[in-house]
């Protein structure tokens, strides 16, 4: 009947079939002349690698203005490439627009050989030689450190084992809290057994972990944005930039056995850091030895690393200029969204400025 909720258009059921034909058909074409999709857009020159890892510095348009060099640490789950993005998405690009000193320590690819490679090889191994590389280039003492994710997790533990050699330190979407009702991640790591899981594997396999990550959000993150694709087929920016997105996501790194194994028993199993209780290398991680100035930079949006896993951090460090920032987003947005690149890396630079 006419005008019932369910009737049937043949018209409009045309109408839409050949619009979708006409996307496909673009999408094709544009898909036919893309070239390689590259990530880390921002020219930079390599000045330190050992085994997998690699310390690049990077190369603004003009010199820099700060004193202090930034080092960002990002975590091992993915490559870093997701604060270099593209040109017009890129945190390390507006940060050196600021005037920012940067460099960043690319992890690398792990294989059989950093099986057995822990928490104290990353942090108070190659993280600390990294350090120690950027202050002989600068003679400085001291290097403002931005840790982002488990990165920022690696960063907290390192300015507790290293205070001397951090002056400032900011986090970015990183947890101190890890069993928060609300921490999906931390629910699926609580309820696998570690060990046998590791044991199993060696190196945990990046498909598996990407497949834990996407099961997270199932309907958003596998079906939803591939139904929106057909909406940008024929418009080649729009379909360059999710293919990059795409790269990034799934040209991931295994994680190196016994790294991983420490962090999910000792954080997310056992939330050692926030009690006081972790270790590294035998070392207690003591958060209020952390007197340094620190900016906490949260997503409000995060359903990898909320809000309330990242905010405790004000009550368990010692420093008396704690900041803590507010994004509205989520956990990618934070480094590559348009409000992101307007707002973070501003306040990155004014409030490193100040101190």
């Amino acid at each position: 009947m006419n005008g019932h909720p369910f009737s049937f258009d043949p018209e409009a059921a045309r109408a839409e079939v050949e619009a979708f034909r006409r996307k496909l058909e673009a999408g094709m074409e544009t898909l036919k002349h893309m070239g390689p999709i590259e990530l880390g857009t921002t020219p930079r020159e390599a000045v330190y690698t050992e085994d997998k890892l690699t310390l690049w510095h990077f190369k603004g348009s003009k010199k820099p203005t700060a004193k202090t060099p930034l080092l960002i640490c990002y975590a091992l789950v993915n490559t870093p490439w997701m604060v270099d993005l593209q040109e017009d998405r890129s945190m390390v690009r507006n940060l050196l627009a600021q005037g920012e000193d940067v460099y960043l320590i690319d992890w690398g690819y792990p294989d059989g050989a950093d099986r057995w490679l822990t928490l104290e090889d990353y942090i108070d191994g190659y993280l600390d030689r990294c350090i120690d590389v950027i202050r002989q280039r600068h003679a400085v003492e001291s290097l403002n450190l931005l840790g982002i994710c488990q990165g920022g997790v690696f960063s907290l533990c390192y300015a507790t084992l290293h205070p001397e050699k951090v002056r400032n330190l900011v986090t970015m979407v990183t947890p101190v809290d890890f069993h928060t009702p609300d921490n999906m991640l931390s629910h699926w790591a609580r309820n696998i057994d570690i060990d046998l899981f590791v044991d199993t594997y060696g190196n945990v396999p990046a498909d598996v972990m990407n497949f834990a990550y996407l099961t997270l959000k199932p309907v958003r993150l596998n079906q939803q944005k591939y139904v929106g694709l057909v909406d940008i087929l024929d418009n080649p920016k729009e379909v360059e930039n999710f293919l990059r997105m795409e790269k990034w996501i799934f040209d991931s790194p295994d994680q190196a056995g016994e790294a991983f194994r420490e962090f999910a028993r000792d954080f997310f199993q056992k939330n050692q850091l926030i009690k006081g209780e972790a270790r590294i290398g035998g070392k207690v991680i003591d958060l209020k030895k952390i007197t340094h100035p620190v900016l906490n930079i949260y997503a409000e949006q995060d359903h990898l690393v909320p809000p309330a896993a990242s905010t405790p951090m004000a009550g368990v460090i010692g420093s008396k200029d704690y900041t803590a920032l507010a994004f509205k987003g989520g956990h990618i947005g934070i480094y590559v969204s348009g409000r992101a690149q307007a707002q973070v890396p501003p306040a990155i630079h004014e409030w490193l400025a100040k101190r």
